[in-house]
């Protein structure tokens, strides 16, 4: 099949009178429709002539579209002993980037062969249309000179899905991508050899290089035991030492039998979904026997994409690992992003057990899911973190293996790892199931924070949920540790185990499964007979363990709570007008299992817990008031007890009369008028029938003092003395459990020097 596209060269003339010949596309009616419009994946090769012998660099030069670049030399085995730079500019804005180190130390090849090359990691930058990079050799003895056929390798990763065809552009410039199967068609689109060669002699301004050398330097001869085109891709990583010696087990051509898991398949977006050319990799797939283990890497690069990118992002690693490296595919088996989309990798099928080249010395036992994104600052997401356990113990599980256990692999090779931990050819070690690449080989790889989250990836992926416990009940009231219901409830819970590893819930009551949801909910109901009860949530993990959480007490109960002091009415001392006459609320309430609380309805509302029994209010003079109180338990039952009362206001004319008393007036008396006498033994007596009365007096310094009596029996002196005059204050109550009648009586004492006293009147309820 060949893509039309047409090239012509051009000239960028330098500052310094050098001129860099470059290919760009033939201008179209709508130049931005071919940066819009779907187009094929492309690979520009762009020669690193210029500069001195230490120092291969490439000015500020005009180029394709591209968004993932690196360098690249002859040589598989050769290491560029050194640091390469590169700045790129950015297509929608035209800025240019700070200098970006590219990571050199890269797993080598086991069985390098004819074609393969030895390059960078691949650098995610976005849509771009220019770049400069600089390639410096290493100072110091023993550091080995830049290698031959020095490249930088521009990957363009086209716009190839219907998904990315309608994220942008018009539907016009989305139908542009032109594909020619005519027999006889040409193409001129380069895919592996367009070039920039700057002119000798040039001069441009660049960053000093840096001197920071590569972890270690061993090279690695050749090995008859690994597949020619068996490679590892690009990682944070140094070199192995030694040798390499033949593999614990042999690689086939024939796809073996998909055995079952043991648990489901994830959802994995295939390579058609994510545009694979599958064109530059004609050769088939290899197999191994069986996958014992599975190491986890990144791939470097920006963690600032848009998760819609991340088909872009794989095919430019895919084209880089094919057309740049000069390998048979891309390296890792799957691949996920941020956003937690499983992704294919290397071809064959997702569910056999693909021969990938991810992981150096171990790729003949394993398989690789590498994470989109640089981690050795930034922790991956949890939908990353869920989606690698699902995909590892899923893959685990097709061969009965623990995603949290351990396992022997032998080494495909003699190395040692990132902790120093050597390998010896032939022999077997002990890895994690699920492990870093940073395990296996000296490299930084999959970045310290993401290695830090695998002990949570294990797992997840073994089971069983983690976290579960139960977060409310509704439709019950909790008492220390015991909720009373009055028989329906509603049980909520949480775990920190994502809800895509979990095969289902259940209700627990006394032990016995009652409702069973999906893995992804969060509640559900039960109704519960009269009773105490235990109820409990079991979590059932997709590997078939099961975690519960602590029992809870519920109590199923309807008997509603009982008022054993009806709520009642009495007078208190306060400032009284006929509109808020002083009274105070009093109740008792109790419950056979828990009272919760007491409310009062009417005439006015409020709330009080259950151990409170009274309650400051005013009442309207002469008007009948009912005062509604519901008392609740913790079950949710409930009485109501709404007796009434009327406060009564008796003037002092309705009082009888002995002595001598005048009569005062003033708007500050109850009525307008109040009774006032210096007459020892002067009195007024009053006869209501109620459950609670109290006198009103006006209050001075010169006033003085009266004897009460209640129904014939003095009892109690007051002293109406005040340092402030205080008008209609209720200075005396007294408050009988039931009503009846009774009569109040108050005798002037005849206080020496103020033996005044002035009332104002009585006040009883009714």
């Amino acid at each position: 099949m060949k893509r039309r596209a047409w090239l012509t060269l051009g000239a960028l003339v330098l500052g310094g009178g050098g001129v860099v010949t470059y290919a760009v596309a033939s201008p179209s009616s709508d130049p931005g429709a071919a940066r819009r419009a779907k187009r094929p994946a492309k690979v520009y090769d762009l020669a690193l002539k210029g500069g001195t012998g230490d120092k291969r660099e490439l000015p500020r030069t005009d180029t394709e579209q591209f968004s993932m670049l690196g360098v690249s030399w002859t040589g598989a085995a050769k290491r560029l002993d050194g640091t390469a730079q590169v700045r790129t500019r950015s297509l929608e804005t035209g800025r240019w980037s700070a200098w970006q180190d590219l990571e050199l130390n890269v797993d080598p090849l086991e069985h390098p062969g004819a074609g393969v090359r030895g390059a960078s990691e691949p650098l995610w930058v976005g849509p771009s249309d220019g770049m400069q990079v600089q390639v410096v050799r290493k100072n110091g003895a023993g550091s080995s000179a830049l290698p031959k056929g020095l490249e930088v390798n521009l990957v363009d990763p086209g716009v190839l899905t219907d998904a990315e065809t309608k994220a942008g552009g018009t539907a016009a410039e989305r139908a542009a991508f032109v594909v020619d199967e005519s027999p006889g068609a040409t193409a001129s689109a380069p895919t592996d050899g367009t070039t920039v060669t700057p002119t000798d002699g040039q001069t441009t301004t660049s960053p000093a290089a840096t001197d920071t050398p590569p972890a270690a330097t061993d090279s690695v001869p050749p090995t008859a035991s690994a597949s020619p085109t068996d490679s590892v891709p690009p990682s944070d990583s140094a070199s192995p030492t030694d040798s390499v010696s033949p593999s614990p087990s042999t690689s086939s051509s024939a796809p073996p039998p998909a055995p079952p898991s043991t648990v489901p398949e994830p959802p994995i977006v295939s390579r058609a979904d994510w545009g694979a050319d599958e064109s530059i990799s004609p050769e088939a797939p290899e197999y191994i026997a069986d996958v014992k283990a599975v190491f986890v890497h990144h791939t470097d690069g920006a963690n600032d994409y848009s998760c819609a990118d991340s088909p872009s992002i794989i095919r430019s690693i895919y084209a880089y690992h094919v057309q740049v490296s000069g390998w048979k595919d891309i390296g890792y088996n799957f691949l996920v992003d941020k956003c937690g989309t499983i992704f294919e990798g290397r071809k064959g099928g997702v569910d056999l057990p693909v021969f990938g080249a991810h992981t150096y010395g171990w790729n003949r036992e394993s398989a690789g899911i590498a994470v989109l994104g640089d981690y050795t600052t930034t922790s991956a997401t949890n939908a990353t973190l869920a989606s690698v356990a699902r995909l590892a113990a899923w893959k685990l599980g097709q061969y009965g293996a623990d995603p949290a256990g351990t396992t022997q692999l032998t080494a495909g090779a003699s190395q040692h790892n990132y902790f120093s931990t050597n390998f010896t050819a032939g022999s077997s070690y002990t890895f994690q199931r699920i492990s870093g690449h940073r395990d296996g080989y000296n490299t930084q790889c999959p970045g310290g924070l993401l290695y830090d989250q695998l002990p949570t990836i294990r797992t997840w992926a073994s089971g069983p949920v983690q976290g579960l416990k139960v977060s409310s009940v509704d439709g019950a009231g909790l008492s220390g540790s015991t909720y009373y219901t009055k028989g329906g409830i509603t049980v909520r819970w949480t775990a920190t185990t994502p809800a895509s590893l979990i095969s289902k819930f259940e209700l627990l009551v006394d032990g016995k499964s009652v409702a069973t949801t999906s893995g992804t909910a969060t509640s559900a109901g039960a109704t519960l007979a009269l009773g105490s009860h235990t109820v409990a949530v079991r979590a059932v993990h997709q590997s078939g363990r099961t975690a519960t959480s602590a029992a809870l007490t519920v109590v199923a109960e309807t008997t509603a709570p009982t008022f054993t002091t009806n709520p009642g009415l009495s007078l208190r001392s306060g400032t009284v007008s006929t509109s808020a006459i002083p009274v105070a609320l009093g109740w008792k309430a109790t419950d056979e299992k828990a009272l919760r609380e007491v409310k009062l309805l009417s005439p006015t509302t409020a709330g009080f817990g259950p151990t409170t029994t009274t309650s400051n209010q005013t009442a309207k003079s002469g008007t009948a008031t009912t005062w509604s109180m519901r008392a609740y338990d913790y079950a949710g039952n409930y009485r109501t007890a709404s007796p009434s009362y009327t406060p009564v206001v008796l003037q002092e004319t309705a009082a009888t009369k002995s002595g001598s008393w005048t009569t005062r007036s003033s708007t500050s008396y109850l009525g307008g008028q109040s009774y006032s006498s210096s007459s020892k033994g002067a009195a007024l007596t009053w006869t209501f029938t109620g459950r609670s009365a109290a006198w009103v007096v006006s209050r001075a310094a010169t006033s003085g003092q009266a004897y009460i009596y209640v129904d014939g029996t003095k009892i109690s002196t007051v002293d109406l003395k005040s340092s402030t005059t205080q008008y209609r204050q209720a200075i005396w109550t007294k408050t009988w459990s039931s009503s009846a009648k009774h009569t109040i009586k108050i005798v002037v004492v005849g206080t020496s020097g103020r033996p005044t006293v002035t009332t104002d009147s009585l006040v009883y309820i009714k």
